[in-house]
């Protein structure tokens, strides 16, 4: 078998404006990054917003595991199926970091025959947009410091800068830092860029001048004086230069998939420390090109899917239809308890106890989305008779469809069953529905999400966080709650396999991200700034002989 570059390396790609045809983009709409890859003029898109919407897709998945569920890669070969069946479709993805393409998890564009192209220059640097986003941010960190050195004139209290510089990359040495050495010293550190507010206001905002606003709106820090009164990106005149360097970035990109689907690969929040969706430009651009939109939510419904609608719906007044929910086997048998070793021998008591887990996350979307829920299996090869037979049987049992698919192994033909019940089911309308309301309390929003979605007994708050909760409830009631945890578990403990229930919330830290709307909770010992595994993934990646990149995964 191919690894997933030796196949990406062989397709036969269209050249980018033959993708977009479908679509009615023409070349004139479109600025070319090589001949695979193109940026949809803003002209373009603004022309658009009188379309009326299409139908959207949500895929989503169980809790991640080492054993892999394959959720990007379900969304491609979904709407692979779509396409090969006549269907007027498109896919909306991240961006992939350079953070886990050389860290533990690798690349962000499918696998097998299920992948969008050329998965290189995605993976790596594609089209800047993160290049220009670090930046950007990097730029209102160096004009805060900046203006402390010129006399700060603004009165900035430099032990309350909460600012932070960012990098795309895993590097824990530089979660704490110590800069200013000379002009008395100040300690701070960095966040990778997919966890930064500019991130998110870039992936949330709808337009450049909402772009600019939401820029100028970064809290950076507090005053020397009695009140403590915010200091803004705008007190600085930085959403401007900042704008400037993200107008290009801010373009959605157009790739294509190994089937020629038309693919927007567009911004890239991690789930389990930001919102963990692509931009609400490229999700409103093909909701008004296609007839049917696929998109993902990062890490599992406990992250990922909550946040797609509690914060992006919620802001964007985009609503899914229906939610794919993706699982695995394997993945099932570890949360049941088996090692990663022993994953590919049949095991049904484990794929019992694991079963859990998905079905935690399917009564989540129901019950709480009010979305209808379709299971998909993706299948591996060790997978027995009587464990897909049972499994599908445990979701029939739960009044829901698990469809076994393979669009790994063989491409759209592998996923065509699950494109069919997903097309029955989106005639099946039902009433969608945000977790909570915007008037609770930032409180009560954080003890929602953690009773209702991850089944916890109680939310602890550590002084920190309560005094900056105080603070919070003042001025930013009616934001969301974006739940920083870990992905690998509905509690805080990434040990905690399951369905954990009756466990105890611990939120850490506050964090307000003012111009991207929402409000951070800090959960347990999850850090902004990633550390790179013993093995990263960089020691694989190499030209060969023929001047040919292996080992990108």
């Amino acid at each position: 078998m191919k690894t997933d570059l030796e196949i990406n390396q062989s397709a036969q790609l269209k050249p980018i404006d033959e993708i977009g045809e479908p679509l009615n983009i023409m070349r004139d709409d479109l600025d070319f990054y090589g001949p695979y890859q193109a940026k949809l003029k803003i002209s373009f898109t603004d022309a658009l917003k009188n379309n009326s919407n299409s139908k959207l897709i949500l895929v989503t998945a169980m809790s991640p595991t080492p054993a892999g569920e394959g959720k990007t890669t379900t969304t491609i070969g979904l709407a692979d199926a779509l396409y090969t069946m006549g269907k007027k479709v498109a896919i909306c993805l991240r961006e992939p970091s350079l953070g886990p393409v050389f860290g533990l998890k690798g690349g962000a564009t499918g696998g097998g025959y299920a992948q969008v192209a050329p998965m290189d220059k995605i993976n790596l640097h594609f089209t800047g947009d993160f290049h220009a986003i670090t930046s950007a941010n990097n730029l209102l960190a160096a004009l805060v410091d900046n203006h402390i050195y010129h006399g700060n004139e603004l009165n900035i209290d430099v032990e309350k800068i909460s600012f932070k510089r960012c990098l795309d990359m895993n590097d824990r040495s530089l979660r704490r830092i110590e800069i200013d050495k000379d002009k008395g010293s100040r300690k701070t550190g960095f966040d990778i860029t997919v966890a930064s507010e500019v991130m998110a206001i870039f992936c949330l905002a709808e337009s450049l001048d909402d772009l600019q606003y939401r820029l100028g709106e970064i809290e950076v820090a507090k005053r020397k004086d009695k009140n403590t009164t915010s200091i803004f990106a705008k007190d600085l005149k930085a959403e401007g230069a900042m704008t400037a360097l993200l107008k290009d970035a801010f373009q959605p990109n157009l790739v294509q998939t190994l089937h020629s689907t038309p693919a927007f690969i567009h911004g890239g929040p991690f789930a389990n420390i930001a919102h963990g969706c692509n931009s609400v430009m490229a999700t409103k651009t093909a909701l008004k090109l296609a007839d049917y939109v696929v998109t993902e939510a990062g890490f599992g419904a406990d992250l990922g899917a909550e946040k797609f609608i509690d914060i992006k719906c919620r802001q964007s007044g985009i609503k899914p239809h229906m939610i794919v929910l993706v699982a695995t086997i394997r993945a099932l048998k570890f949360h049941g308890g088996i090692e990663v070793k022993d994953l590919n021998h049949e095991n049904l008591g484990a794929l019992a106890l694991g079963f859990n887990n998905l079905k935690r996350h399917i009564e989540n979307c129901f019950q709480h989305f009010g979305l209808q829920v379709t299971v998909a299996i993706n299948r591996f090869n060790s997978d027995s008779k009587e464990e897909i037979t049972w499994l599908k049987n445990a979701v029939a049992n739960m009044g829901f469809k698990a469809i076994l698919c393979s669009h790994w192994a063989d491409g759209a033909k592998g996923a065509v069953d699950l494109a069919k019940v997903v097309l029955e089911e989106l005639d099946n309308a039902k009433q969608f529905k945000f977790l909570y309301e915007d008037h609770l309390t930032l409180r009560e929003k954080i003890i929602c999400i953690a009773s209702k979605i991850y089944r916890a007994k109680e939310v602890q708050f550590s002084k920190e966080a309560l005094k900056k909760l105080s603070a919070l409830e003042e001025g930013y009631q009616d934001f969301p709650v974006c739940i920083a945890k870990t992905p690998y578990s509905f509690s805080s403990d990434p040990n905690q396999r399951g369905a954990a229930e009756d466990h105890t919330l611990m939120i850490r830290e506050l964090r307000l991200s003012r111009g991207a709307g929402f409000v951070v909770a800090i959960c347990g010992d999850l850090m902004t700034m990633p550390g790179l595994p013993k093995t990263p993934a960089s020691e694989r990646i190499r030209f060969n002989q023929h001047h040919l990149l292996e080992g990108l995964s």
